[in-house]
């Protein structure tokens, strides 16, 4: 856990940086643009649709349609589920744009600053990184398209989003973290010996995506919480296997 803060920690010193604070913010804030105006323009046919969702449920339908009460009660929690899966669909957008552009600019200043020690062995590509943005983003809506009936059960929806969401975040950042620096086994290697600490990092980004401001901030944080948190683990791993780094 101390890991997992301390890269936090780093991530939000770097905010100093020349030109990272820009790139810590355009992604959500388009992100957001995009999908508030996409949910107000199509909110009438969106409630319209859960309404006639809800009447057609097996054996509770009927009995839905016909209680005036019990149906504006399903129809608030359809409400507000809407509301709630836009969070994760605005981070998936506001994620993608980090990984596939943000990150990978914002590591070159991060990387000159705080680990100039560390060989450059280009195991990755610009090209690889929006492969791999992609490709996370496809699998995280589909697993958030899997899970949408359980949903409906109170509370459910939140914990599926934060665990999604935090499976998304070390899926599609450790790439960009590692691609200049890392060779193509460290690259496979590095984040298989710490999935844990990963999955941590990316939990953080998770939680801090559901705060209101601070989820403006949480996608690119999150992206440099990954580039301290593997680039100091690459550190150590070169170190303890003594190999000297020539700049």
């Amino acid at each position: 856990m101390k890991t997992i803060l301390l890269s936090y920690f780093s991530a939000a010193r770097s905010l100093g940086r020349p030109g990272i604070l820009w790139h810590l913010m355009w992604p959500t804030l388009a992100a957001s643009i995009i999908w508030t105006g996409l949910l107000v323009t199509s909110w009438g046919s969106l409630v319209a649709l859960g309404s006639s969702l809800i009447t057609g449920m097996p054996l509770v339908g009927d009995w839905l349609a016909s209680s005036e009460g019990a149906l504006m009660v399903a129809l608030l929690m359809f409400k507000i589920g809407l509301v709630v899966l836009a969070l994760p669909v605005i981070y998936v957008t506001a994620a993608f744009l980090v990984a596939a552009v943000a990150l990978p600019l914002m590591l070159e200043r991060v990387a000159a600053s705080d680990y100039a020690d560390i060989a450059r062995r280009s195991g990755g590509s610009q090209i690889g990184s929006v492969w791999n943005a992609l490709t996370s983003v496809i699998q995280f809506l589909v697993l958030l398209v899997l899970s949408l009936p359980l949903w409906l059960i109170p509370g459910a929806g939140l914990l599926i989003s934060l665990i999604l969401t935090a499976w998304l975040n070390q899926r599609a950042f450790r790439y960009d973290a590692l691609m200049a620096h890392a060779d193509t086994h460290e690259m496979k290697a590095l984040p298989a010996q710490h999935s844990s600490g990963l999955f941590g990092v990316g939990l953080v980004g998770a939680a801090m995506a559901h705060l209101p401001l601070i989820n403006l901030f949480a996608p690119a944080l999150s992206g440099l919480a990954f580039v301290h948190y593997l680039l100091s683990a690459l550190r150590v791993a070169r170190s303890r296997e003594n190999i000297i780094e020539v700049n």
